[in-house]
């Protein structure tokens, strides 16, 4: 049997291209291996950063919201660093995984209630943005409290947590 012209380069097309992709994919994941290596310089406003930020706070804020201390201190880095929105005016600064997760373990003891929700994120390669609601009942009444939490991603984990409140 044999082919037209028009199907052989049809072919040839086909083939050129399933190899250069096949290339383009070995190369890519030789080089997402060795990102953190000396030399190789990891780009944090990359596709890929942000995609992984995005993951790790959708799942950062679903293990808040559960009141899990254990899933939220897996994803910290063990030199995270948590700003509290308290004391007035600049809020206390905690530093290291342990620290920040003996923070909010307490924290979801004395407020067992609590609920945050996100109403916007935004996300720019290693860094979010959470807009949100702090829900809670105060003294028998709903009670809300609105702000913003800027989140610093590395390697899948939260790195820092920077918390800001209106008013």
């Amino acid at each position: 049997m044999t082919k037209s012209p028009a199907k052989i380069q049809l072919l040839l097309i086909a083939c050129a291209a399933v190899v250069f992709f096949a290339v383009v994919a070995f190369f890519a994941s030789k080089t997402a291996s060795r990102i953190h290596e000396p030399g190789m310089i990891f780009k944090p406003n990359s596709p890929v950063a942000g995609a992984t930020t995005r993951m790790v706070i959708d799942h950062f804020n679903k293990a808040f919201n559960r009141h899990d201390s254990d899933a939220v201190a897996a994803l910290l880095t063990d030199d995270t660093v948590f700003e509290d929105t308290s004391p007035p005016p600049d809020g206390q600064r905690i530093e290291g995984k342990a620290a920040v997760a003996a923070f909010w373990r307490e924290w979801f003891a004395r407020n067992p209630d609590a609920r945050f929700e996100a109403e916007e994120i935004i996300v720019s390669g290693d860094r979010a943005v959470v807009r949100w609601v702090y829900n809670k009942v105060r003294k028998g009444q709903p009670w809300h409290l609105r702000g913003v939490d800027i989140f610093t991603v590395r390697d899948g984990k939260v790195a820092a947590k920077l918390a800001y409140v209106k008013g």
